[in-house]
């Protein structure tokens, strides 16, 4: 059985780049290859740890997601149209995902394809940080189902391994006029029903690699995962009212090619 300080390295990784704009895939080809823990088994690992990440963002905006039970249409992120909204967001990566799951799984998941999604994502970071773009949608209860949708499809590009769904949908956000601080918030937000869905269908399929004493190995992962995303949140949407996204774009550009170390 892999030693539980993996575990704990591992889960603190995933919860502090699954919601950045950095890529979670990139640090953990990295960590992975240092700790020596890589393979199927491994892969299933990172899945289970993600839904720690995930539950982090449930709990942080509990709020938002028990709105969506309510129907009086006093908001208008809420009952049928935050579904709705939900939805379009979650449609075009869904449907491409699933259409392309084996190519992305055969052919995107290797160190140098990794590398070049850093590189292409941190000068998208740069270009969209250097627009003048009309604001339209200050609040996430201004955001349409247009904007949604529109977020939705930039969100694809989350499924080259490495560009980050968080850079891509944040970046789809602000160039469709969303404030930056709301489109990162709508980020975490719209990220639970695609990363459930997408985690969920590579669990169910690989479940099997893991015997009963794996199990307090995934508990820690996934306990520690959900702490780290926790802090990492909050932290993100603090450093957003500060900030733009460039420093995390250098990050980004350093971070490619030691993935190359790691071919």
């Amino acid at each position: 059985m892999t030693s539980w300080y993996v575990a704990v390295i591992l889960g603190i990784i995933e919860g502090l780049t699954e919601f950045l704009p950095v890529s979670s895939t990139g640090h953990l080809i990295i960590a992975g290859h240092l700790l020596g823990y890589t393979g199927p088994k491994a892969e299933t690992f990172e899945i289970v740890i993600q839904l720690g990440a995930i539950l982090a963002v449930v709990v942080l905006y509990w709020e938002r997601f028990y709105g969506l039970l309510d129907f009086s249409g006093k908001r208008n992120f809420s009952g049928i149209r935050g579904l709705w909204l939900l939805f379009l967001t979650s449609l075009p990566a869904s449907v491409v995902g699933l259409l392309a799951h084996k190519f992305i799984k055969t052919h995107l998941f290797s160190p140098v394809t990794v590398a070049w999604a850093l590189g292409v994502g941190a000068v998208i970071i740069f270009i969209v940080e250097g627009m003048n773009k009309k604001e339209t949608a200050a609040e996430i209860d201004d955001i349409t189902p247009a904007l949604a949708f529109g977020i939705g499809c930039f969100q694809c590009l989350a499924l080259w391994p490495g560009f980050s769904r968080s850079a891509a949908t944040i970046m789809g956000g602000m160039l469709l006029g969303v404030r930056r601080s709301t489109a990162a918030e709508y980020s975490f937000i719209a990220a639970v029903p695609i990363m459930c869905a997408a985690t969920g269908y590579d669990f169910l399929k690989n479940y099997q690699l893991f015997e009963a004493g794996d199990m307090l190995f995934l508990a820690i992962g996934f306990s520690v995962s959900f702490f780290s995303a926790w802090a990492a949140v909050k932290g993100f949407i603090y450093l957003l009212g500060k900030t733009t996204l460039r420093p995390f774009a250098v990050y980004r550009l350093a971070l490619a090619p030691l993935v190359l170390l790691f071919l």
